[in-house]
């Protein structure tokens, strides 16, 4: 059995996964449902997998203290959850509790994970690492939560630039706080 993969992204309305300026962490959206549901979901077992940039900027994040959101129950649990880190630049220890970094290609890594692997796999952000594995055909499911901002001039990290085509089909969708919203969708290469 394979386990499942799923690509859980941030974004604006205008589809960036980050932005510049004064926004802050959640782009200043945040709420309680959201911090609740975001909980619930790092509370189920699963392996993290993250590379190499998205692995920096947590750590750095976390490390300077520099947001409010790195104190957040759901990030302090994703970060004690396993781990396994793409990368042909890092190397042990990493300071992530459970990390393992592997390095080589991204496909071939993840695609022996989910056979591997006797829980789900989950990655928050690393943007170019997903849209290798989206094309690849090994996401099972693209979680984007929107926050109700358009960052036009400020956005930077386009969430899906360069990715292949996809045709989408919806799982699931919610809405949180009465503003942001959790869409579902198993993607499927187009074409």
């Amino acid at each position: 059995m394979s386990a499942t993969y799923t690509f859980d992204i941030f974004s604006s309305l205008d589809g960036f996964g980050t932005a510049t300026g004064n926004w802050g962490g959640y782009w200043g959206k945040q709420g309680p449902e959201l911090l609740e549901r975001r909980l619930a979901l790092y509370a189920e077992p699963q392996r993290m997998v993250l590379g190499a940039d998205t692995y920096r900027a947590f750590a750095q994040l976390l490390a300077e203290n520099a947001e409010e959101s790195v104190h957040d129950a759901w990030v302090t649990r994703m970060r004690h959850l396993p781990a396994t880190v793409v990368s042909s630049t890092l190397s042990p220890p990493l300071d992530w509790p459970d990390a393992t970094v592997v390095s080589g290609d991204a496909v071939d890594i993840v695609a022996a994970l989910k056979k591997e692997s006797d829980v789900p796999l989950r990655s928050h952000g690393s943007l170019s690492l997903n849209r290798a594995l989206m094309a690849a055909g090994l996401v099972d499911f693209v979680q984007v939560t929107v926050f109700p901002v358009i960052t036009g001039k400020t956005g930077t990290g386009p969430v899906f630039a360069g990715a292949a085509d996809f045709d989408l089909d919806l799982v699931s969708s919610l809405t949180l706080d009465g503003r942001t919203q959790e869409i579902v969708y198993r993607p499927a290469l187009h074409g």
